[in-house]
């Protein structure tokens, strides 16, 4: 029973399709580094925001990782923003918390948003509104649609400029036999 587990698992995990690689490691660790460098420069108070978002944008080519980034982007503007709104007004409130993520829902609805545009709306929502600080909720809200943004721009910049190349299946394959 155990080894059908483990065998289940390992299936899950050990790519097939889409395998880890030292490039990629090192595309991946100089993107985080210099996002964060960015973020500090501009003196963003959760800088390690920008890193995370730059982790995400990393393990996706240009070409996926382009729509997902506009989807965070437009999502995080729009989470801030009712965050910074209702979190003003009602600050760490579940009820008027649970209003704005049903909000953010309805008005992704209407226009037919991505559903990954309203999860990152959400997740901007909760941690403008519920996270406890001391600055105001609009400082709070900007502050975090920049560290996203600098996330997002470095990957995406960083993923066009040194793109990783596809790996050659048949250069690993072993010969057909006479």
């Amino acid at each position: 029973m155990n080894r059908m587990v483990i065998g289940r698992l390992r299936r899950l995990i050990v790519a097939k399709q889409n395998p880890s690689s030292i490039t990629h490691a090192g595309r991946t660790a100089v993107s985080a580094v210099v996002s964060l460098l960015v973020a500090r420069l501009f003196r963003l108070p959760e800088a390690y925001w920008a890193p995370i978002t730059t982790l995400i944008v990393m393990q996706s080519t240009l070409g996926a990782a382009l729509p997902i980034s506009a989807q965070r982007l437009a999502g995080t503007a729009v989470g801030a923003a009712f965050g910074a709104l209702i979190g003003t007004y009602f600050p760490g409130n579940v009820l008027f918390f649970g209003i704005g993520v049903f909000l953010i829902g309805i008005l992704c609805a209407a226009f037919g948003v991505e559903r990954s545009a309203y999860r990152y709306a959400s997740i901007a929502l909760a941690i403008v509104m519920l996270i406890t600080r001391s600055s105001a909720k609009w400082v709070i809200a900007v502050h975090r649609f920049l560290e996203v943004s600098i996330g997002i721009a470095v990957g995406l910049a960083i993923t066009a400029l040194w793109p990783e190349r596809k790996i050659d299946d048949r250069a690993h394959k072993p010969p057909a036999s006479p």
